[in-house]
């Protein structure tokens, strides 16, 4: 069992539900690091990360200038430290699709991220798909939602015992 996690909008809050992504694609360098990260995920991914047995990787879609603010946003709030993520197990890619490339190849049998296309994308591939946050409308099938991540530690915590 392996565990995948998209980074924006999962684990950094936009800071506001309205705005379409973080301040890390448009804002400055300083605001990209006081982003917070969502209410909850530094006491809910340690865990997950101990029930996967450290087998969790970050997978994001993002480019070079955002991929450096990420990895400073990780120092800065020394998130390998507080979640027991692996620095190595982090993966960028330029094409939201391509993340189920990285599912494949590293064997992710679970994957949370906040848009219904990446999750699409990897049917088939991940069998246990989680779309994170606030959404419009009715979730797609072989889609569970997680609005936050009390609700990814109550889906995820009690199931992954069980293969879930």
């Amino acid at each position: 069992m392996k565990l995948g996690i998209d980074v924006g909008r999962v684990l950094i809050s936009p800071g506001n539900e309205s705005r379409p992504d973080t301040s890390f694609i448009g804002g400055s360098l300083e605001d990209a690091l006081a982003t917070p990260a969502y209410d909850g995920m530094f006491e809910v991914v340690p865990e997950l990360v101990s029930r996967f047995e450290g087998l969790a990787w970050i997978i994001s879609k993002c480019g070079k200038r955002v991929q450096d603010k990420t990895l400073l946003w990780f120092e800065r709030h020394q998130f390998f430290e507080r979640t027991g993520i692996d620095r190595g197990n982090v993966r960028f890619c330029l094409k939201r699709p391509e993340k189920a490339v990285h599912c494949r190849e590293l064997g992710i049998t679970h994957f949370i991220d906040d848009r219904t296309d990446v999750l699409q994308a990897m049917i088939g591939i991940v069998p246990n798909l989680y779309l994170f946050g606030r959404q419009e409308g009715r979730v797609p099938a072989g889609m569970h939602h997680v609005e936050t991540w009390q609700d990814v530690g109550r889906a995820l915590l009690k199931g992954v015992g069980r293969g879930l």
